[in-house]
């Protein structure tokens, strides 16, 4: 994603202090605050800060907001990018995907494939099929989280690994532009190393606001996976190692997401 040099100073100011205030950044600046706010629609309209009263607060640690807060935002993009990745999986397959609001969308275009069998450890993505053209739809079994209905722990990670599926679907927190996918939550990157472990072919789904976040723990590099599908080219290293990696990237246009339930 292209920021300009202040949006690009302004979201390096959010990450350091979290929150930021209209009429003092157009004071460092020496603009308008009219410019400043525009500044700040495209941060939050891109995913990378939540609008507050007279500013904006930085949206780095995604564990800080609530579930549906996550699923509100960029939610075209990932609409857009659900339609192209479903487009990568065939009928007739198995399938798994992880927790994320990203793979729910993946989900919701394969409400339209017949004979799945959809392994998950997110119930958002099992109860949104009930219904569809699915064979079987399996539920990781352990305690769910009831602020996202995630399934995590040792117990998901042991499902998981009694299943060999064609197609894992993964999300992820952060991209580093060396190829790292990463995740805040140790819990969550245990399942989704797992269902990667145990598929033929693996995609990971992510907006381009992931390309400006960071993360602390290690999912996997792009040599693991086969299918980046993002909704806006990535960093030219990313980009490279991508090529390095043997991994196709594949951008999702806003209007795939109306084609395809």
């Amino acid at each position: 994603m292209d920021l300009s040099p202040r949006q690009s100073e302004i979201l390096k100011t959010l990450r350091r202090t979290g929150r930021v205030e209209v009429e003092a950044l157009a004071e460092v600046f020496a603009v308008t605050t009219q410019t400043i706010r525009r500044d700040l629609a495209i941060l939050c309209d891109s995913g990378l800060a939540a609008r507050t009263h007279g500013g904006a607060r930085s949206l780095q640690t995604l564990t800080n907001m609530g579930y549906r807060a996550r699923q509100a935002l960029a939610s075209d993009a990932k609409a857009a990018i659900g339609a192209a990745a479903a487009r990568l999986i065939p009928d007739h397959c198995s399938i798994a995907l992880n927790i994320g609001t990203t793979t729910e969308q993946v989900a919701r275009r394969l409400s339209s494939h017949t004979g799945l069998v959809v392994v998950s450890n997110n119930i958002n993505i099992i109860a949104g099929l009930q219904g569809s053209g699915a064979h079987q739809l399996i539920l990781a079994g352990g305690t769910v989280r009831q602020a996202d209905g995630a399934i995590v722990g040792p117990d998901a990670v042991d499902f998981i690994r009694r299943y060999k599926v064609d197609y894992a679907v993964i999300g992820a927190s952060a991209l580093d532009e060396d190829g790292a996918v990463l995740d805040y939550d140790t819990a969550e990157v245990a399942v989704a190393r797992a269902i990667l472990a145990n598929a033929r072919h693996r995609i990971l789904v992510a907006d381009r606001s992931k390309f400006l976040r960071s993360a602390p723990v290690r999912i996997c590099d792009l040599s693991t996976l086969d299918h980046v599908v993002t909704d806006q080219a990535p960093p030219a290293t990313f980009g490279l190692a991508a090529v390095a990696a043997g991994t196709n990237i594949h951008i999702a246009q806003p209007q795939e997401a109306s084609h395809g339930a």
